[in-house]
């Protein structure tokens, strides 16, 4: 069972994806709270698996309640709830330590595969819907962090590297291609050093930087 917070400002929108994910199932909505302040204490107490968070909120925004949880060393696996409008949030968030983020829109089967990812430890950058402006934001934010290429990635790492940007993971990747699992994580292994780089979203932020994907 995967231990949810759910954090917006808006009733409706949590009364509506609460009852959502007891609809998937092997979900459990444990906290919830209505701005950036109460999110910092309700999470603190109940230490849940994965926080569903709204960016713009009054008191404190997402990613102010991000840094704070940090500080505190008591960040859960992070998923910003967002909008296309949303693009300096988007970037700021996943700086500081989001592990990806959702539209609201987004359809239940998306929004589970996100919760099930990031609490595996994953994440979740679904990269095409990152629009222009993120992306040019992105590369400026990344513009100091210089890192050297050891050697070129091959056709077939980028091409897993754009299909870990649409958001989707090894298993997927692996039937998409016709390989074997095991073989999509030793080429994801490469990637990451390659890169320079630790974990999926790092890897994502640097690619689209570098103008890969």
């Amino acid at each position: 069972m995967i231990r949810v917070c759910l954090v917006d400002d808006q009733a409706l929108v949590r009364s509506g994806l609460k009852a959502l994910l007891q609809l998937l199932g092997g979900i459990e909505v444990v906290a919830e709270a209505a701005d950036g302040e109460e999110a910092i204490t309700v999470v603190s107490l109940s230490s849940p698996d994965v926080l569903l968070l709204d960016v713009r909120m009054p008191k404190l925004n997402g990613i102010e309640v991000i840094e704070a949880l940090s500080r505190q060393s008591k960040l859960p696996a992070t998923l910003l709830l967002t909008t296309f409008e949303d693009d300096n949030a988007l970037i700021q968030g996943v700086k500081a330590g989001a592990r990806g983020y959702l539209l609201k829109g987004a359809s239940p089967e998306t929004l589970l595969e996100a919760i099930r990812a990031v609490a595996a430890g994953g994440t979740y950058l679904y990269a095409p819907l990152v629009s222009d402006l993120a992306r040019s934001g992105i590369r400026e934010s990344c513009a100091d962090s210089t890192y050297n290429l050891v050697e070129p990635l091959t056709e077939r790492e980028l091409e897993i590297l754009r299909l870990m940007a649409s958001g989707i993971g090894n298993r997927e990747i692996a039937e998409a291609l016709d390989l074997k699992e095991g073989t999509v994580k030793n080429h994801v292994s490469s990637i990451f050093s390659k890169l320079s780089v630790a974990d999926r979203t790092k890897a994502v932020l640097r690619a689209i930087a570098a103008g890969l994907v």
